[in-house]
């Protein structure tokens, strides 16, 4: 159903159940979420949505309309529009993930997260202290999560992502890096060309200003970090060494590549049932 000027938003299970939100990342849509989204309608309510710039949610063409602070926006709409008074659970996967991290660190969201699970996308302000930190101790992890994200420097040049994403040769790329990550190409029409080009606002519109400024941002939110053993693009140490931000923090180490919710969505509804029944206090 259409939520508002910015979202399409879906939903599966009991209407009276606890309610979990599903944020997805780039350059997927809310139908990543299908899988997962089935196996655990029998415990939850379970919404998902399309982020602005992808899927059937509206394609802002501004830059600034991708930051982060809009991003909570979007999301605070959902909270209002599904579970106005009492708190909901979330779950989130790489650029998902990475607005999951701003949401559970929000003043102004305080109190309406019940717990979090995040899979595959840290926080970018938590990176930005991470590479300051590896930078005087660990140089070796630095310059590893460095190689890992060689994309994000490519996604800034003018133009040529664009063009690569529309002519279709980058398709081939990363669908080559998926499967050497361990993941598996999209089905056909899973993705759209308007997801892969508007989704690289969030990366130009976020990424240096917080890894170069980052801010201190701490939660109290039980998480749980999910990091696949062979994810191409997150390195362990980013995902996992996250407690002086998080102190309510557990760690899953799995088998497995970077897009896991879509590998082994088996997996991912049992971390998220299980995370639930330990930390939120909720008989789902």
């Amino acid at each position: 159903m259409a939520l508002y000027e910015y979202s399409a938003l879906y939903e599966y299970g009991d209407p009276a159940a606890p309610v979990l939100i599903c944020v997805h990342g780039y350059p997927d849509n809310a139908r990543l979420w299908e899988p997962v989204a089935t196996r655990l309608a029998d415990h939850f309510r379970v919404i998902t949505y399309d982020v602005r710039g992808a899927g059937n949610s509206d394609h802002p063409r501004p830059r600034s309309a991708y930051r982060l602070e809009r991003l909570e926006e979007d999301f605070r709409a959902v909270l209002d529009e599904v579970s106005p008074d009492r708190p909901v659970q979330v779950l989130a996967h790489d650029w998902g993930s990475i607005q999951a991290w701003h949401f559970v660190t929000s003043d102004r969201l305080r109190g309406r997260i019940a717990s979090y699970v995040s899979i595959s996308g840290p926080s970018l302000d938590h990176a930005g202290h991470f590479l300051r930190t590896r930078a005087r101790r660990r140089p070796d992890e630095l310059i590893r999560q460095l190689l890992h994200s060689w994309y994000v420097f490519y996604f800034h040049l003018p133009r040529i992502p664009e063009r690569g994403w529309r002519k279709g040769w980058a398709h081939r790329v990363f669908g080559r890096l998926e499967r050497v990550a361990g993941g598996i190409e999209s089905a056909p029409g899973e993705r759209s060309v308007a997801d892969y080009v508007n989704g690289l606002e969030l990366y130009r519109a976020n990424v240096l200003p917080r890894l170069l400024s980052p801010r201190v941002r701490r939660t109290d939110v039980p998480v749980l970090a999910v990091s696949p053993d062979g994810d191409a693009f997150v390195t362990m140490p980013l995902q996992t060494d996250i407690a002086r931000w998080a102190p309510n923090l557990s760690v899953q180490v799995v088998r497995g590549g970077h897009w896991l919710p879509r590998n082994d969505p088996g997996l991912v509804a049992r971390l998220t049932l299980e995370h639930t029944r330990r930390v939120a206090g909720w008989r789902v």
